[in-house]
């Protein structure tokens, strides 16, 4: 049983690290010893886990597979160990948040930051599909999601909803314009986001059950460069107003005729809902939310 935990523990840091020589060094381990281990655990189940090219290796799908598993036995032993230890005082480690939109946790951060001055917090954005993605392959221990579907799963947290927006360049439409009512949008020029984005996948929805055609004349990758692109005057976009910010650039028109909100909630496996990153974040939550 050593023998096959030191193997998996061989092949996780070299998938987490990308290859033999990194995984090496942050084990503090010689680099032949560690492909030993490797190999054995290839040659005892008969399954190529990486493809070797020189200095780089890439995982084979038995691979990708077996790194999903070994991420979930890592974390537990990671939940162990601090369990474990009175000599903890302190949460130590790295908080990996994914978000469509960080505006919606930044009083939480903070506060879980000053409570755990010996962490490291990363935020990356991406669009509702890549956030349960990365929760989903642990590649992160929170997410901020807008009209995230139920999912048995994962633990929903509602953290406020907002309407949906037509944003465009300040001088796009005259300044009486206060609102477009949706069957008008098929007049305009209309810019996307890309498949995944709940925004869209909320104004395509009403589309097909207003019996509108919606079709983009643009579609572009993240947030910031929707806003960039509807700025320029190349058409009309939508963002939920909680994100809308205070762009000096575009401007909001609200919509008419249809509901369209953007409920955004903060989302974690339930699996790892005792993982001590999460707890500690979640009491942040509680705190900055009373």
């Amino acid at each position: 049983l050593y023998m096959r935990y030191t193997q998996l523990r061989a092949f996780h840091f070299v998938a987490l690290h990308g290859g033999f020589s990194s995984a090496a060094r942050a084990l503090n381990q010689s680099q032949p010893s560690l492909s030993d281990h490797v190999r054995q655990l290839e040659q005892l189940h008969d399954t190529l886990l990486f493809h070797r090219e020189k200095k780089h290796v890439q995982l084979t799908e038995a691979g990708d597979e077996l790194f999903l598993l070994t991420r979930q036995l890592f974390d537990v032993e990671e939940q162990i160990e601090l369990c474990l230890s009175k000599r903890q005082q302190q949460l130590r480690g790295k908080l990996r948040v994914v978000a469509d939109s960080a505006l919606h946790i930044t009083a939480s951060l903070s506060a879980f930051r000053a409570a755990n001055p010996k962490t490291f917090v990363s935020v990356r954005t991406g669009n509702s599909e890549d956030v349960l993605q990365r929760l989903r392959h642990y590649d992160a221990e929170i997410g901020v999601v807008g009209n995230s579907p139920s999912a048995p799963d994962l633990v929903e947290i509602p953290m406020g909803d907002a309407p949906i927006v037509a944003i465009m360049a300040q001088d796009f439409l005259p300044e009486t314009v206060q609102e477009l009512a949706f069957e008008q949008l098929v007049k305009w020029p209309l810019v996307f986001r890309e498949k995944g984005s709940s925004t869209r996948r909320c104004i395509e929805a009403e589309a097909q059950a207003s019996r509108l055609r919606l079709c983009p004349v643009i579609e572009v990758d993240g947030r910031e460069a929707l806003r960039e692109v509807v700025a320029s005057g190349a058409g009309i976009g939508f963002v939920s107003r909680a994100e809308l910010g205070n762009a000096s650039d575009i401007r909001a028109v609200a919509i008419s005729g249809v509901t369209l909100r953007m409920k955004e909630s903060l989302v974690f496996l339930s699996i790892r809902r005792d993982q001590p990153m999460i707890r500690a974040f979640l009491r942040c939550i509680d705190a900055t939310h009373l």
